[in-house]
């Protein structure tokens, strides 16, 4: 799984993982400092070791880009919280065909609604079935909230 982080921000921690070992620090008090498990210290750096400056340069993400903007995912989750009827859902709940609308509407990217969880999931939301007997509540919840 892919670190969090762009990948000039990966390379940069990569940087000053072999900085630190250059000046003498163990794998384990580098992957401390830094933040990483030390197996991934040592991966390092053995591929600055074979392959160079190269082996540690950001790469692009695999895969095709997102459709939504960065500057307008922060805008989609404060809508989002803010609830379906607040975006004009005659309910609070939200459900993957009102956050395609939502996101067709207001930013003019249309997304299937099959992968519109997909884009929650990125954005920090995860999904939720609501209990036997609920009447209304949100579809989604932000993780760790």
């Amino acid at each position: 799984m892919r670190p969090n982080g762009s990948g000039e921000e990966l390379e940069r921690r990569r940087r000053r993982a072999l900085e630190l070992l250059k000046e003498g620090l163990l794998p384990v008090e580098v992957a401390q400092r830094v933040g990483v498990d030390r197996r991934s210290v040592r991966r390092w750096k053995a591929a600055a070791r074979e392959g160079g400056d190269a082996a540690i340069r950001a790469r692009p993400t695999p895969g095709r880009p997102s459709k939504l903007s960065a500057k307008d995912r922060p805008r989609l989750t404060e809508m989002l919280l803010k609830g379906a009827r607040a975006a004009g859902f005659a309910t609070d709940r939200w459900t993957g065909p009102r956050v395609a609308e939502l996101i067709a509407r207001r930013f003019h990217v249309h997304y299937h609604e099959g992968h519109v969880s997909r884009l929650l999931w990125s954005l920090g939301f995860s999904p939720r079935r609501p209990r036997a007997g609920a009447r209304h509540g949100s579809s989604a919840t932000k993780r760790g909230s």
